[in-house]
């Protein structure tokens, strides 16, 4: 069996405001809490458990969408009035990028973690991949 990833812990301010935020822009359901988590099942089956925490870091997270989601994502972001970028410093500019021949925006969430959609992945690129120095 192929090791896939069941549950990932996203701390933030109020579990229950970012669970509604991502899934709503996503366009996924959000079922309502399960004890202390606000769970969002993302569609390859991978839960983003959100949990209430007083100091966490703001983190980054990326997820791979088709065209057509990415439209309906973009369409939600933009109704939302939400302040979106091309890019990961420049989050604010209002503009999408067209980065590997796919399209990709970065936005934030209620708790301030970067989220990111992408149509295409840095594994799409065909440019050789950088050796890797470290010694096995």
């Amino acid at each position: 069996m192929p090791v896939t990833m069941d549950h990932m812990l996203v701390p933030v301010r109020d579990n229950e405001e970012s669970a509604r935020f991502v899934a709503h822009i996503l366009g996924l359901p959000y079922k309502g809490l399960r004890n202390r988590f606000a769970p969002v099942r993302l569609s390859d089956g991978l839960i983003l458990d959100f949990a209430t925490s007083e100091k966490f870091e703001r983190e980054h997270y990326a997820f791979k969408v088709s065209e057509e989601e990415f439209d309906q994502i973009f369409a939600r972001i933009k109704e939302s009035g939400l302040i979106y970028g091309s890019e990961p410093r420049a989050q604010d500019n209002m503009e999408i990028n067209t980065h590997r021949g796919g399209r990709g925006v970065y936005f934030k969430d209620p708790s301030g973690h970067s989220l990111e959609v992408i149509t295409a992945t840095y594994q799409d690129d065909n440019r050789p991949s950088r050796p890797n120095n470290a010694q096995a």
